[in-house]
């Protein structure tokens, strides 16, 4: 399967990153099978950026998490990550909290919508996908085959 990481700069050795903020999954490397969508986080400042293409081999003996789609279970994983908890999980893979649906998130955090509110408007976002690799040997799941520039819009 190929997978797609957009970035500012070609990443042949992906690498797990501690960051100023926690992910939708935690830390980890994040993948997504929409090339659409790596593009988009690729030029997300407005600049040139890089799709960055790997092919991924799963490995049955990697501790793996997947959510088919937003469910109470992948919501309440998303605030536990995002709030700084930390999980077993090699690899996890699921819809992605973009910023539309991560300010949802937020507010139902913060106390300022309900879980029934999330829910209603989160229902009509456009499908994305997201796949994590939290752990070296989850990393040696994905081989590097290329990348090419995507052009920002700086309007």
């Amino acid at each position: 399967m190929i997978l797609y990481h957009g970035s500012r700069q070609i990443v042949e050795y992906p690498e797990i990153r501690k960051a100023k903020y926690n992910k939708d999954f935690y830390f980890g490397f994040y993948c997504t099978r929409y090339e659409e969508q790596a593009k988009r986080w690729a030029a997300r400042y407005g600049v040139n950026g890089y799709l960055n293409k790997y092919e991924y081999v799963p490995d049955n003996r990697l501790n793996c998490k997947v959510f088919t789609e937003m469910t109470e279970e992948w919501l309440d994983f998303i605030v536990a990550c995002r709030s700084g908890k930390s999980h077993k999980y090699d690899i996890v893979e699921g819809p992605m909290a973009d910023d539309t649906i991560y300010n949802y998130v937020q507010n139902y955090m913060d106390g300022k919508i309900s879980r029934a509110a999330f829910w209603e408007l989160a229902k009509f976002k456009y499908p994305t996908h997201q796949i994590s690799f939290h752990t070296v040997s989850a990393l040696d799941t994905l081989k590097f085959i290329g990348s090419e520039v995507v052009y920002g819009n700086k309007e």
